[in-house]
């Protein structure tokens, strides 16, 4: 970030919620959209916060960043068959399976896009409808 610090827009960022600002996980962007306009969210909750609804709320804001930005066309989420929760939060929100990557860190994941603009109106009501 130091080299191009207005990259840090696509970053990741602690994802905090009530009056504390307790931390409950992380979301964020791998980077600028690519020469395609791709971005490719990833998101996290942390285990004792898992099952109230942060991922999905973090799923809803990364899709209305990515709508909001002209150069992005396309997201990508990329997971693990294995994570059905996670399957299960973009469940409803469009994603199209395109296809499978083999991840060092992670091993198999499913890659599923959706168009950017697609999203602006579900993301910003949070509705599930398809």
């Amino acid at each position: 970030m130091d080299a191009d610090p207005g990259q840090a827009r696509w970053m990741a960022r602690q994802a905090a919620v009530g009056d504390e600002g307790l931390v409950v996980g992380h979301a964020g962007f791998h980077g600028p959209p690519d020469e395609g306009g791709m971005v490719e969210i990833g998101y996290s909750v942390a285990p004792e916060f898992r099952r109230r609804g942060y991922a999905r709320a973090m799923l809803i804001e990364l899709l209305r960043r990515a709508a909001a930005e002209p150069a992005v066309t396309t997201v990508r989420a990329t997971i693990s068959p294995d994570n059905l929760a996670s399957l299960a939060t973009i469940s409803g929100f469009g994603f199209v399976e395109v296809g499978e990557q083999w991840d060092e860190e992670d091993g198999l994941e499913l890659i599923f896009e959706v168009p950017a603009d697609r999203n602006q109106d579900r993301a910003a009501t949070g509705s599930r409808a398809s």
